[in-house]
């Protein structure tokens, strides 16, 4: 373990070489310049590349104790407290710096857990005389080490505490949601009277949108046993759906219920933390297959098909995260077959789900952060036609096979400490493995605010829009009716207000948009809902 660390501090090391290091034939610099940019680099918080800059402008044969003493709180902030203890005892001799330096190393012993000689060092800066913020900074740290030695519990109580440990060999976590709002259009009905080309009498269709309230729930429980120091196994259970209250707007209804069965392992040393869990997943999704014109429940030949989107879904899943004090990188893999509901006059959804997501993440500063993303997954149909290039599915064609490969960019900004923003740009291309006809680019954007003005109440704001191109696919899957379009924009507004410990009162109000000249997809939807929220 040590040696791997080494050797990853060292690659670290050669990485920020090259990036703030020109080559010295190229633009040799002086000592002075090199302590000046390691000051720049450590006010934007890159410690490690101040003291590259710093060691260099050493190796340039400054020597001085201002050096030492920015040498020794860089390493301090890089958590390398014994080689911050030698460099600012260097810069001990100095007496314009001696009481900063002796605070540093109060604030340095005590990090390093030398309680005893970060007292000593704070006692030395309250003696003084001649810096007064400096001094009321002693007192106020001699004053928490003092209260802390004295809430330290005794034997008893460690033997007590470490009884309730082994008692906390298990432990459950469990949520509960319940809602009540109001939905403008539950069956996405178009929002105007449209021709239908898929019909060859080409009708005229006026569809009837409906509203009425309804009820979102969710629930989740999860049990696990905490077997070994860092890792545990568990076992959980998710349900999510949506219930109408109109008897005749229950064909809207929706829910899902998943169990699912894994590990957990985590650990963190220093500011290295790693994070791998892996799981078994089974799901089952209920929903009425419907005419979105109105709402009624599809028929073919005779035969309804209301069932037609039931599906259950399973499958195993690996996720994985290392992150350190600026980097992280992350991986995670879900393979899965979705069973979906037989119909005897229909194709079948059934199809091989595989998916992989890669990341690295960046941060600049402690409010800062750039996240690059990679996807690439593929669904792969077992009794599912393809569609030819004039837009006909063909009995007899290859089954359906889409592939997607994802690329996305998100940076975060923190304004306050309650309060920040992110933004998130996203390319998807989708390739229809027969001819293409179903091809597709999407480009994504997304922004998202979240404010917590106080210790009870949080406010998120989301926005996205989604513009999609197909190069070969037709409006209806008929050739008259021209290439297709679409575009959607989301927006998202919540409010929660914590009023206990384990209960919240949550608002919402949400909006989607779908806009093509595949008239049957084009719809748009309001949603708002007040719900209580308990959380153990």
């Amino acid at each position: 373990m040590v040696k791997n660390s080494q050797i990853l501090s060292a690659l670290l090391l050669l990485a920020v070489l090259a990036l703030f290091a020109p080559a010295h034939q190229a633009s040799a610099m002086t000592a002075g310049q090199y302590f000046e940019d390691g000051n720049r680099l450590f006010r934007d918080d890159l410690y490690w590349a101040a003291l590259l800059r710093y060691r260099q402008a050493e190796d340039e044969g400054m020597d001085t104790p201002l050096l030492h003493y920015n040498t020794g709180v860089a390493h301090y902030k890089a958590m390398q407290y014994i080689r911050a203890r030698e460099s600012l005892t260097k810069a001990l001799q100095d007496p314009t710096l001696r009481v900063a330096t002796q605070y540093n190393l109060g604030l340095n012993a005590y990090a390093a857990g030398n309680t005893a000689e970060a007292l000593r060092w704070f006692r030395l800066v309250r003696d003084q005389a001649s810096n007064k913020k400096l001094q009321r900074f002693a007192v106020v740290a001699i004053s928490r080490i003092r209260d802390a030695q004295a809430s330290r519990p005794d034997e008893f109580e460690v033997r007590v505490a470490e009884r309730r440990k082994k008692r906390s060999f298990a432990d459950l976590e469990f949520r509960a949601r319940v809602s009540f709002g109001n939905d403008d259009n539950i069956f996405r009905t178009p929002g105007q009277d449209y021709v239908d080309f898929s019909d060859p009498n080409l009708p005229l269709v006026t569809p009837t949108a409906q509203s009425g309230a309804f009820m979102p729930v969710s629930l989740s429980a999860k049990y696990r046993v905490n077997s070994l120091p860092f890792e545990g196994f568990y076992a959980a259970y998710r349900l999510a759906g949506r219930y109408y209250q109109d008897k005749e707007l229950e064909n809207g209804n929706e829910y899902v219920q998943e169990a699912s069965f894994g590990s957990e392992y985590k650990r963190r040393v220093g500011s290295r933390k790693r994070e791998v869990r892996s799981a078994f997943k089974v799901a089952q999704h209920n929903e009425f297959y419907y005419d979105p014109d109105d709402g009624v429940i599809r028929n073919v030949g005779g035969v309804d098909v209301d069932d037609r989107m039931n599906y259950l879904r399973y499958g195993p899943e690996l996720i994985f995260r290392q992150a350190h004090e600026r980097l992280s990188i992350g991986a995670k893999f879900k393979g899965q077959l979705w069973n979906y509901e037989e119909t005897e006059v229909l194709p079948e959804y059934d199809h091989e789900y595989l998916f992989l997501r890669l990341y690295g993440q960046y941060k600049f500063t402690r409010t800062s952060l750039f996240r690059l993303t990679a996807e690439g997954y593929s669904r792969r149909f077992g009794d599912r036609p393809s569609y030819d290039l004039d837009g006909q599915q063909r009995i007899g064609n290859p089954n359906v096979r889409y592939d997607y490969l994802s690329l996305g960019l998100r940076a975060r900004q923190r304004i306050t400490d309650s309060m920040w923003f992110g933004f998130d740009v996203e390319r998807t291309e989708r390739t229809d493995k027969h001819v293409g006809y179903n091809d597709y680019t999407r480009d994504s954007f997304s922004v998202d605010f979240r404010w917590s003005p106080g210790d009870r109440f949080d406010l998120e704001v989301e926005g996205a829009y989604r513009l999609y191109d197909y190069p070969a696919a037709f409006a209806f899957h008929n050739p008259a009716a021209g290439r297709k379009t679409q575009e959607s924009a989301d927006f998202g507004v919540s409010g929660t207000f914590r009023m206990t410990r384990h209960i919240s009162l949550v608002g919402e109000a949400r909006y989607r948009e779908t806009i093509s000249n595949d008239t049957r997809i084009e719809y748009g939807r309001n949603q708002f809902l007040l719900g209580i929220r308990w959380e153990q």
